[in-house]
């Protein structure tokens, strides 16, 4: 316990000592370029000049002053507008009334040296009368700047110690909207998450999907750009090359020139500050590297400066994001009359020489600028800056509990930390309409003017607005571009393409190209049976099962049909042969008929005769109804008729095979067998044969009868409409009894082939069997193998074939007797040598 009292104690004593000391300055004190004294202060860091001229460090004398040249114009003005609103705060009634503002603005000359040599001369004071206390005050309330991301990162960082509030008017990266690193940060300018995300969108807007990419090597340049290719890839946009240089690496801007020049993109995101834009500029100028769609940022894309004769063969066309243009009124006039009068430091004598040590010679390079205005209309930054002016008094207003009549209570001392919780809830409009507050960020909400770059028709460039981009409406309403008024990269007024590959039409689909992004791709036709009805398809949707793609394969269309039809050419010969054959054959009933009573066609059962041929007849009709489209009732028809028919056939050549054998016999001594094989007999068993295959017909069509089927598994690309067989038993079955009545008839003629006959009928049946069988074993393979409509014309030419074998081998012998040798039909000649054989020839 008394160690703890002792170490309080001996703390106590040191911080009253160190209380004590008095503030010594170290090195000489660095000015500001501008100031006014008042009641309270606002500090402000601008790079009015872009060139910084370093000293000798030889280390043999104290090193000079850094020097700085060549004027920035466009910051010189946001000095001339913060000036421009703490006058008219000022001169306010209204905010506060009784309490001057003033200003101390640094030049940072662009350099990261000037700007932390600036931050600590604000943060300071130029000075110390000797013997002043350290008391732990700044001597300003809040500082507006830096200009450029990086800069104003250092400053952030630097003074947030302090708590000492940051108020930049175009620090936009994404990186200071972290609150836990920077939280006495705030911008009057939106984040670069919003424009990263935007130069995506207006990419994408206009189809470029092969884009190059350059920013600047610094937190501006590479946090915008980050959020720009990861937004783009998102957005299915390639980017050919992503090179970044800083304004001092010359070697990396070379080769920064060289790679644009040896890209194909047509189209480069320019995420770069001011001065490495003019850089950028200056080189493709002098290379002449023209014709490319440049796409930038709100840091360059305004910029009157960067307007020559030779970089707007360049920069002519470009389009790109810029902070929206907001006349301040009065302001004009301000410029080139007031500022020079009360506010420029060699316009009268004020405050103490011996400690500002003015000397006029270097604002000579300013004075310069005294009569010229023209570019104040095209300077957006500037309402940034008075936002961010008017933004303190309205927060000072309210920690000196301002009131009218009264004023203000100017004896409460304000620290800077006080000022950082009151600017987090300030809510005002501005004279210009605008309302101003900040989020949870520090920043405000994303409103940008898409700006294009064109040429009146008195050859002076504008910054012509096409679009806007407003993060506050909806997402379909924040981002609007007007293409029919933009003019593009080299005058012209059609938009450039810039792509890897060309579109894939409809009909192909995308395949990337191995090691390529995704962007670069073949157009590859998508497969049979396969379509793509939109351009750039990644992927070919397959038709639905009874559809097939067209030729252009964009579209699905129904597979043709195929079936044996009555018009093409192979059903037109089948039907012919079919007809051909019910001619020939009622020829042959005809002629059978009309020479009934002569011996011939008595010797030869004229009965079966005539219900062969009958049967025949039907076997070739039963043909076509095999041809056609199959619908239900010709599926059963054809089988069951085919069936029926061709046992019906077969059952009367077997009878008048039976005749013949059951004749021989009878011929025998003591055999009577002809009476148990009459016409009677005859009949009944050409009837049971046929009722055999009529029975197997209808339990086939009552238990899995056949009926249309669209076969889809041959043919990838048509249907095959056929006639399923419902149940293969029932075919089989059908099949086999045909099967088994015709070898059991070629069995009996074969045996009756040698009989003692002049002419024997069993030869002729035989060999008539003999190409029945033949025909139908040769019909399996054929059948089993033969696809779509050719297996029902292999069908129909089995019943053809052996139908015409019946008809010739049969009937064709006694044609050719009766027509070419009637003298030899005669009983006699019939006989022959073989009278014993009568009983054969009587007829039935």
């Amino acid at each position: 316990m008394l160690l703890f009292l002792y170490t309080l104690l001996l703390f106590s004593l040191l911080h009253a000592k160190a209380g004590n000391i008095p503030c010594r300055m170290f090195g000489d004190p660095k000015y500001p370029l501008l100031f006014r004294d008042g009641d309270v202060n606002i500090g402000a860091l601008f790079p009015i000049h872009s060139i910084e001229k370093l000293p000798s460090f030889e280390f043999t004398r104290k090193p000079q002053l850094l020097s700085c040249s060549s004027v920035n114009l466009r910051d010189f003005r946001l000095a001339q507008i913060m000036i421009f609103a703490i006058e008219e705060i000022n001169r306010s009634e209204s905010l506060l009334p009784n309490v001057s503002i003033g200003y101390k603005i640094y030049d940072t000359c662009s350099s990261r040296m000037s700007s932390m040599s600036a931050t600590m001369g604000l943060m300071n004071g130029p000075e110390f009368v000797a013997g002043d206390i350290c008391n732990g005050q700044s001597p300003i309330h809040a500082i507006i700047g830096e200009t450029e991301s990086s800069a104003t990162v250092i400053l952030s960082r630097t003074t947030g110690p302090f708590k000492i509030p940051v108020i930049s008017h175009a620090a936009s990266c994404e990186c200071l909207s972290n609150r836990r690193d920077y939280p006495s940060f705030f911008r009057t300018i939106a984040s670069d998450y919003h424009q990263g995300r935007a130069l995506a969108y207006i990419v994408k807007h206009f189809g470029w999907t092969w884009v190059g990419a350059v920013n600047s090597d610094n937190d501006y340049g590479n946090n915008g750009m980050a959020i720009f290719l990861n937004t783009a890839q998102k957005e299915g946009i390639c980017v050919e090359y992503s090179v970044k240089f800083y304004r001092t690496e010359a070697e990396k801007l070379k080769k920064v020139v060289d790679t644009i020049k040896k890209s194909t993109a047509k189209v480069i995101v320019a995420f770069i500050s001011f001065l490495e834009m003019g850089l950028l500029i200056d080189q493709l100028s002098i290379q002449n590297i023209t014709g490319l769609q440049m796409v930038g940022v709100e840091g360059w894309i305004t910029s009157k400066s960067l307007i020559t004769p030779k970089t707007f063969r360049v920069l002519g066309g470009s389009l790109g994001f810029a902070v929206r243009k907001i006349y301040i009124e009065g302001f004009a006039d301000y410029v080139l009359n007031a500022f020079w009068d009360t506010a420029f430091p060699c316009s009268q004598s004020q405050g103490n020489d011996s400690q500002v040590k003015l000397n006029c010679s270097k604002y000579q390079d300013l004075l310069a600028l005294k009569n010229y205005n023209e570019d104040v209309p095209e300077h957006r930054f500037s309402s940034n800056v008075y936002k961010a002016v008017y933004a303190v008094a309205n927060s000072l207003h309210s920690l000196l509990k301002c009131k009218e009549p009264e004023g203000c209570e100017k004896d409460l001392i304000i620290q800077p930390q006080q000022v950082v919780e009151a600017l987090k809830k300030v809510n005002f409009t501005v004279k210009m309409g605008d309302r101003v507050w900040f989020d949870s960020t520090g920043a405000t909400i994303a409103q940008y003017e898409v700006v294009n770059w064109q040429q009146d028709s008195g050859g002076s460039i504008q910054f012509k607005p096409v679009g806007y981009y407003d993060a506050s409406l909806t997402p379909d309403q924040h981002f609007v571009v007007n293409t029919e008024n933009i003019i593009w990269a080299g005058g012209n007024l059609k938009k450039p393409r810039s792509v890897c590959s060309e579109s894939c039409p409809p009909g192909t689909r995308k395949a990337v190209q191995k090691g390529r992004p995704v962007c670069c791709y073949d157009c590859i036709p998508c497969a049979e049976g396969e379509i793509s009805n939109e351009t750039d398809s990644i992927n070919c949707k397959q038709c639905p099962g009874e559809y097939w793609s067209n030729a252009e394969k964009n579209s699905c269309v129904l597979k043709a049909v195929e079936f044996l039809s009555f018009t093409e050419v192979m059903g037109v010969v089948l039907v012919f042969f079919s007809l051909f054959g019910v001619g020939l054959t009622a020829l042959v009933a005809i002629l059978f008929y009309r020479k009934k009573d002569t011996p011939i066609v008595k010797a030869n059962n004229s009965e079966l005769s005539f219900l062969l041929l009958f049967s025949l007849t039907l076997c070739f009709l039963c043909s076509l109804t095999f041809i056609g489209r199959p619908t239900e009732w010709s599926c059963m028809l054809r089988h069951t008729a085919f069936g029926i028919t061709f046992v019906l056939c077969i059952s009367c050549v077997l009878g008048k095979t039976i005749v013949v054998l059951m004749a021989f016999k009878a011929t025998l001594p003591g055999s009577n067998v002809m009476k148990w094989f009459g016409p009677t007999q005859q009949r009944l068993s050409v009837f049971a044969f046929t009722l055999v295959q009529v029975l197997i017909c209808v339990l086939w069509l009552t238990i899995s009868p056949p009926f249309p089927y669209k076969n889809m598994k041959y043919y990838k690309e048509k249907i095959i409409l056929e006639c399923s067989l419902g149940s293969a038993i029932g075919f089989w079955a059908v099949m086999g009894y045909i099967s088994l009545l015709a070898v059991l008839c070629f069995i009996l003629a074969f045996l009756a082939r040698t009989l003692p006959d002049n002419f024997n009928e069993a030869k002729f049946i035989t060999f008539s069997m003999l190409i029945f069988c033949a025909v139908w074993l040769t019909f399996i393979p054929a059948y089993v193998s033969s696809p779509g409509k050719f297996t029902v014309a292999v069908e129909i030419f089995s019943i053809l074939s052996s139908s015409f074998g019946l008809l010739f081998c049969i009937f064709a012998p006694k044609c050719y007797i009766i027509l070419l040798k009637p003298e030899q039909n005669t009983k006699q000649h019939v006989i022959g040598k073989a009278p014993s054989i009568s009983l054969a020839l009587k007829p039935y």
